[in-house]
Order: structure tokens, then C-alpha cells, then sequence
């Protein structure tokens, strides 16, 4: 059945980039000016709702993918990478020529919402509006304010890296068909509303699934494996399963954790390290605590897994481990214990850490090579770090290392091979 899925979507992705390219011409995309509805215009310059849509851009962390490394907030810039080439996050600022600035309300809603652009084209789904769509109107309202108050500035958009047809938009109407439903977010009755307001920031604002689940072939994602964690395309990281519940990824956490990880960027469980530290530095650590709460009750919620098939017995899994206890011993003891406990606050415990058990094993090979650098947060301004070993160990140290401590304690994750130590050795950072 998946086979045949994808030989259809293959076939009307051809179609389409054939014979549809036809509403995308200059006559399809002429923009028409529209006056702001006075209403809209009035709430756009309150300083409560802007203030509002501050905390809302925040809690969707726009500033991450909207600004480039050392360039203005929201002026765009930065490549988005994907395996189907880079895609540049535009200027997002009111800027009237490279900007928002000639944007209405409407024009907004309906990049939000349903994911089209103001000239009528399909977006890319790099912006995350398979998620955003759950956000409800007075919220948007809200965001745009805040973005319309920004200071212009004056930055063109970089041109689109895609490959042939990717580059296509027109290649976007079958995609579209099959992964994305518009919808604003549609509150539970039978919840409290704390779970509503969790089940809202995670699926809507915080876009969670974005990252934590997996994607096909196409970048689309199935209903039924919605925050079951999965690869970060392209950015080499896994983002854990967050079901709480039993073989969950954070089975064992408790909801204290998931807030201070959240606002601190540590908890007793473990610490945000790759993409996630950049995530509770932008945008998590700055949540209301009643809205850190709210997450956590949602996560609570989400059912238990699987139980995982048994590891199986690989190449020479045990030689490696032995070797990795020799490796730990000399390099890591000293700081995680020799029990992996840790030291609460300072150094996380690697005994039933999600980072370091997660299925493929990237995340305890990549912080090996490069460091664990947690985020520095007004609640751990100061946090403790590891120091990067890719200059100290070699491949197969590295690999004996992390099956080791995927494998010790209580830990019963599978065994890493050299060869991937080589391949995430050379992969950049950001």
C-alpha cells in the first residue's frame, strides 16, 4: 500500500508540475492592495495586543528560522535546509518593499492559516503552517500587531535552493491535498483547561510535531505517529519521542521535569542540548509558568508506546562495550559518575537518558565529537558544558564510548558502529 501511495503522488506530482504551472503566471498573482478593516486596524495599534503577540511569537520561537546568525530579528535570511534543497526564511519585518509592509491582516491569516502567500502561491511547509493552522484568529491578529510594530527593516529575499520539480510550487497542490488540513485548533470539552492550552501551544504554536515525528520520503507526516519522535531532517539530531507513558520517550519524567527543562534548559532527567538548546533559549524559557504546566499536562496525556522489539545482536557489540567502559572510565566518570548518575543540577545523569537511548544513537555520537552545550537561560545562566572529544578520540573510540553507555546501567539501547561516527564527525553544527 505505501508503494502504491507513493507511485500515485509521484504521478500527480508530475501532473501538476506539467500542467498546472498555468495559475502561477503574472496574471494568477497580480496583487490587489486592500484596506485593513477598521476593526483589525484599531487592535493592530494597541499596545496590549501587541504586547499579547510578543509572548505569542515567542512561544512560536519565529525569531529562530526568521533571522539569520548575527542579522537583524525577523529580517529573514537564514536557509532552512531540507533534502530537497534550502529554503530561505523571508523578511518578516514591515518593511513596504522587502518586508510585511504592504500586508493586511488578511494577506497574514491566510499564510498562517492555509499556508497560501499574498500573491496566492502554496507555500513552502518550512514554515511550519501544517501546524500553525491550529492558531485562532484573535491570536494571529495578535502576532501580526507585534510584527507590524517591529522596527523595519530593509532585506531582500534570498532566491529559493530547490531541486528540479521541487522548485515547482505548482508540485505543492498534490502534496497539499495528501498532508495538510486547515483547521484552527478545536478545544477537548471533556479536558480541563490546562490540557487544552497545552494541547494548543504543542500542536499549534510550538509546532512540537514538526521535529518530533518522523517524515516520509515526500516530508509528510502521519497522523499516527504524531509526537513519537523522529530524525530532524538534514540537521542530523533526533528529536525524542515525548509520550511520559510506558517505552515513551520520557517514560519516568515527571512534570516538574518537563517544565524545567523547558524554562531552564536542565532538569534532573537530562539536559537540552543541538536544536533543542536553541529552542528553550528563544522561546520556551520565556513561557508563563501556567503555560510550561499546561505542556506538561498535555504531554502526560499521550499514550504509552510499544513495547520496542528486543536489540538485536550486532557485529561485535560486546567488544565495543568494553571497550567504551575502558573510554568512560578515563574521559567521562569523573563528571557523570561511575553509576551515570550525574550530579543533580550540574552534570545530567546518561542512566535512562532520552538523549542518550533514543533509537539511532545520533544524539550520544554528536555530542561526543562536539560538545554538550546547554542553553544559557535566566534560570541557569551559567550552565556547565562538555567539552567537544572529536579531537581526542578517534572513530571507533567514539563508537566504543556511546554503545557503551547506550548499553550500561540500565540502559539497553543498540550498539553504534564506526562508520557512523565517521559520517556525523564531519557534520556542521548549524
Amino acid at each position: 500500500m505505501k508503494r502504491l501511495r507513493w507511485l500515485w503522488m509521484l504521478l500527480m506530482l508530475l501532473v501538476i508540475v506539467l500542467a498546472g504551472g498555468w495559475w502561477l503566471t503574472p496574471q494568477h498573482r497580480q496583487i490587489v492592495v486592500s484596506p485593513e478593516d477598521p476593526a483589525i486596524a484599531a487592535m493592530l495599534k494597541d499596545p496590549a495586543v501587541i504586547a499579547k503577540g510578543r509572548y505569542l511569537a515567542t512561544a512560536g520561537d519565529c525569531t529562530s528560522c526568521h533571522t539569520v546568525r548575527g542579522g537583524e530579528p525577523y529580517a529573514g535570511g537564514r536557509m532552512l535546509p531540507t533534502p530537497f534543497g534550502n529554503i530561505p526564511a523571508p523578511n518578516i519585518t514591515p518593511d513596504a518593499d522587502t518586508g510585511i509592509g504592504q500586508w493586511n491582516f488578511s494577506d497574514f491569516w491566510r499564510a498562517l492559516h492555509e499556508g497560501i502567500g499574498r500573491s496566492g502561491e502554496p507555500l513552502y511547509p518550512a514554515f511550519s503552517y501544517t501546524s500553525f493552522t491550529k492558531v485562532t484568529r484573535d491570536d494571529a491578529i495578535a502576532m501580526f500587531a507585534y510584527l507590524r510594530s517591529l522596527q523595519p527593516v530593509h532585506q531582500s529575499n534570498a532566491p529559493l535552493q530547490l531541486h528540479f520539480p521541487y522548485n515547482q510550487r505548482s508540485a505543492l497542490t498534490g502534496w497539499r491535498a495528501v498532508y495538510f488540513k486547515a483547521g484552527v485548533y478545536q478545544a477537548d470539552p471533556s479536558k480541563s483547561a490546562s490540557w487544552n492550552r497545552g494541547a494548543y501551544l504543542v500542536q499549534g504554536l510550538g509546532h512540537c510535531n514538526e521535529c518530533h515525528a518522523a517524515r516520509d520520503a515526500w516530508g509528510g507526516l502521519s497522523a499516527n505517529t504524531a509526537l513519537s519522535g523522529g530524525r530532524i531532517p538534514e540537521q542530523d539530531w533526533y528529536a525524542p519521542d515525548l509520550s511520559m507513558q510506558a517505552n515513551g520517550g520520557l517514560q519516568g519524567w515527571s512534570k516538574q521535569d518537563i517544565v524545567d527543562v523547558l524554562k531552564t534548559g536542565q532538569a534532573a532527567k537530562g539536559a537540552a542540548v543541538g536544536p533543542m538548546a536553541d529552542v528553550v533559549a528563544s522561546s520556551t524559557q520565556y513561557l508563563h509558568d501556567d503555560d510550561l504546566q499546561a505542556i506538561a499536562d498535555y504531554l502526560l496525556s499521550l499514550p504509552a508506546r510499544a513495547t520496542p522489539v528486543p536489540m538485536q545482536a550486532s557485529f561485535d557489540g560486546k567488544s565495543l562495550a568494553d571497550r567504551g567502559n575502558a573510554v568512560y572510565a578515563e574521559r567521562c566518570a569523573d563528571c557523570h559518575g561511575k553509576n551515570g548518575a550525574g550530579i543533580p543540577g550540574v552534570y545530567p545523569p546518561l542512566d535512562n537518558n532520552t538523549s542518550v537511548v533514543e533509537p539511532t544513537g545520533i544524539n550520544a555520537m554528536r555530542v561526543v565529537l562536539l560538545g554538550g552545550f546547554p542553553p544559557v537561560t535566566a534560570g541557569n545562566p551559567r550552565p556547565y558544558s562538555m567539552p567537544p572529544y572529536a579531537q581526542q578520540l578517534s572513530d571507533a573510540d567514539v563508537a566504543a564510548v556511546v554503545t557503551y553507555i547506550r548499553q550500561a546501567w540500565s540502559n539497553h539501547a543498540s550498539a553504534v558502529q564506526e562508520r557512523d561516527v565517521a559520517t556525523y564527525r564531519h557534520t556542521p553544527i548549524d
